[in-house]
């Protein structure tokens, strides 16, 4: 991965985090700039490996699932071309503008990235799409349970009554 993707799958990550951190620390009072900044660098940081992961998972599936996919060749990775789409989609993802707009914008790229694999794994297009749907189904599902797992270990709990 060039350093140029790089960055820009870091760049996507942490608007991907602030999208989803911003709504949280306007409804929370009192919240430090200084968590806040950590949260959505550690968001960008997890988002931006998630991104990273999306087509080396699909591609991994692809040569698990599909007889016809080549485990000798090159797997599919991000190129400046592929992520562009993928910079925008969180980029206009960051104003909350929708989880339905976000998806579809996300299926955008997906299709984007189907053809890469397809022509990569020589496999059909829709082959390639289900592989990348998959893919991104079981990381979105494990970075929301991560997520979860981070808001109820960070949930200011209530003092306990003293008697």
């Amino acid at each position: 991965m060039s350093p140029l993707v790089a960055i820009l799958l870091l760049f996507a990550g942490l608007s991907e985090a602030a999208g989803r951190l911003v709504p949280v620390v306007a409804r929370l009072s009192g919240v430090s700039r200084t968590r806040v900044v950590g949260l959505m660098l550690a968001g960008a940081v997890v988002d931006g490996a998630v991104f990273a992961l999306w087509p080396l998972s699909a591609w991994t599936l692809a040569e698990l699932v599909l007889p016809t996919a080549p485990s000798d060749e090159a797997a599919l990775v991000w190129t400046p071309g592929l992520v562009a789409p993928l910079l925008l989609a969180a980029v206009l993802a960051f104003p909350l503008l929708g989880p339905l707009l976000h998806l579809l914008l996300m299926v955008g790229v997906g299709a984007g990235l189907a053809g890469a694999l397809a022509t990569v794994a020589g496999v059909g297009w829709w082959d390639a799409a289900g592989c990348l749907a998959i893919a991104g189904v079981g990381l979105g599902v494990a970075v929301e349970g991560i997520r979860r797992l981070v808001v109820r270990l960070n949930r200011p709990r209530a003092p306990e009554p003293q008697t």
